[in-house]
């Protein structure tokens, strides 16, 4: 049924009746096609946030919908106490899309890092013979891999952590990009795993410096730890490659997808794994309801191939390039607000200076929003940047023009 409620109405419901969890930017969606949004009075607007990266085929791609709707109105829903012809077959096109041996889907990508960090446990356990309860994972500071309890355990962020204690044990944090304090870290025995994240998407697109993740598999082989990669974020095409550990040939012995698995259409993610690490949890060990169901699996296929046969990780490379040399010159137009330009592909960030009336990077993002061109800030200073990966180069170049004249308006009026 079509909704008649305004802007306002909508904020005002969500105010009333919703947890307060979350600060949106002001601006509510009702219809979204490619590249586009619109509100309820009609206004269209450029999205280049793709929900945290789980658009990356466009808003309503007709292949992914097409599929969805054929498969809902046969079946959606069977659990895992019995076998579905979807399936099997859906695993079988992830793990060669991906290269690994087998596949274990969830739901949510909090799910598929609670699911990796149990895999990797037990694979210390009964593979490399860590006593029972003393498994340790290294992880990064300024990581973001959700918000369940066990996650939030190894945050850093006061925001997910403060009043949610106890938090559980089994994790050593480590700065990002540091080698050195990796290999101290590792050298202890009763490490199972590093969990790291190639591109740090919510502490603001941090790059690690080029061969990090290489010399860091290579420790990982050196000390029998398993190298787990958490790509919910900056996989299936996002960065410029199909994962953004191929720009260092790294295959991680353990890598988490979600977000885009579904081109955005319902919840998808999973966990690839070789035989050695997946076939350590047994039946009755493990599972999810919803995990797999027939109607994720008809998506997860549909969202793969659109990314594969519409070349989304060329494209990507490409239209990074394009915004990321934009943004370059206006940061020397305008180094008064921006600071730093940083990315890959079309996953990019810049570092927002605030203006001398105390104006924000909140206040550009609302500014950029008027202008009809949608991002969110992180950390307060940072404002990311990441449209669908079929945006054109006319689009992009559209956008850009958006964004140099927002900065010159919002520059002005500071004056």
């Amino acid at each position: 049924m079509k909704s008649n409620l305004s802007s306002l109405d909508a904020i005002a419901l969500e105010e009333k009746y919703g947890a307060h969890n979350y600060h949106p930017l002001p601006v509510v969606l009702t219809k979204g096609q490619g590249v586009f949004v619109w509100d309820p009075e009609g206004k269209r607007y450029f999205d280049f946030l793709s929900a945290y990266s789980a658009v990356n085929q466009g808003h309503c791609h007709p292949k992914i919908i097409t599929e969805l709707i054929e498969q809902a109105s046969q079946l959606t829903l069977t659990s895992r106490a019995f076998y579905s012809a979807k399936l099997g077959e859906c695993e079988k096109f992830i793990s060669e899309f991906f290269d690994y041996q087998k596949v274990l889907m969830m739901n949510s990508g909090a799910e598929a890092v609670e699911t990796a960090i149990k895999l990797a446990r037990r694979w210390g356990y009964v593979k490399k013979g860590i006593p029972d309860q003393t498994a340790k994972i290294i992880v990064a500071n300024e990581n973001f891999h959700g918000r369940t309890t066990g996650i939030i355990s190894f945050s850093s962020d006061p925001d997910s952590t403060r009043n949610f204690g106890p938090y559980m044990p089994g994790y050593t944090s480590i700065p990002y990009n540091d080698y050195e304090a990796l290999e101290k870290a590792i050298s202890t025995p009763d490490i199972c795993a590093f969990l790291i994240e190639p591109i740090q998407g919510e502490a603001g697109i941090k790059i690690p410096e080029e061969g990090y993740l290489k010399k860091a598999l290579q420790l990982c082989r050196q000390h029998n730890v398993l190298f787990v990669a958490d790509e919910i974020q900056t996989g299936i095409a996002r960065t410029g490659k199909l994962l953004a550990c191929h720009y260092e040939d790294v295959r991680p012995d353990i890598l988490i997808l979600g977000k885009a698995l579904s081109g955005g259409a319902l919840p998808v993610s999973a966990v690839l794994a070789d035989d050695e690490i997946m076939l350590t949890i047994q039946p009755g060990e493990h599972g999810s309801t919803f995990g797999g169901n027939p109607l994720a699996c008809a998506v997860a296929i549909a969202a793969l191939s659109v990314v594969r046969d519409e070349n989304l990780a060329e494209n990507a490379q490409e239209m990074g390039k394009l915004f990321r040399a934009g943004l370059t010159e206006m940061k020397s137009r305008y180094p008064q607000v921006i600071s730093v330009v940083r990315g890959r592909g079309l996953l990019n960030a810049v570092e927002i200076l605030p203006l001398k009336d105390g104006r924000t990077a909140w206040d550009l993002c609302v500014a950029l929003k008027d202008n009809g061109l949608l991002a969110k800030p992180t950390h307060g200073h940072i404002i990311r940047f990441a449209p669908p990966l079929i945006i054109t180069a006319k689009q992009m170049i559209e956008c850009l023009q958006i964004i140099e004249r927002t900065l010159e308006t919002y520059t002005t009026s500071a004056c």
